[in-house]
């Protein structure tokens, strides 16, 4: 079984799921939160696969910025795709839609916006660090 099919397999009753060499490890945090996580702690995720419950833009710009080698996204939107094909990440999805939508239902996710303008994996990571600490202080 192939790295990235083990953490589908492996991403039932998870958020995120991440697999290299056979071992994996998962996460229930929302959203991006894991992978913002992961990557402040400065853990080496290079050459790890992922399964994501969700895969927009901002995802797969961490993704990149943290050398993952394959995604998967039970919902994946197209400029997610996009992002992850431009940097030679291969990506499969179970649903592929237009964009991700926040929590509510009722905009496009803030994280999504956040990035929607950036190209660059650094730039995103900052622009998305400086977003969730305003939301988390109610400023936004």
């Amino acid at each position: 079984m192939t790295d990235i099919e083990t953490a589908i397999r492996e991403l039932e009753g998870h958020s995120i799921c991440l697999c290299r060499g056979g071992e994996f490890f998962t996460d229930d945090g929302r959203g991006i939160s894991p992978m913002m996580r992961f990557i402040s702690e400065v853990r080496d995720l290079t050459g790890y696969s992922v399964a994501d419950v969700i895969v927009g833009k901002a995802a797969a710009m961490l993704f990149v910025k943290a050398g993952i080698v394959s995604v998967h996204g039970r919902v994946m939107s197209e400029s997610g795709k996009a992002f992850l094909e431009t940097h030679g990440i291969p990506c499969s999805y179970d649903v592929l839609t237009d964009r991700i939508i926040n929590r509510k239902g009722t905009d496009i996710c803030p994280m999504e916006k956040t990035v929607a303008d950036i190209d660059d994996p650094e730039t995103a990571y900052t622009a998305l660090a400086k977003k969730i600490a305003e939301l988390r202080a109610g400023s936004v």
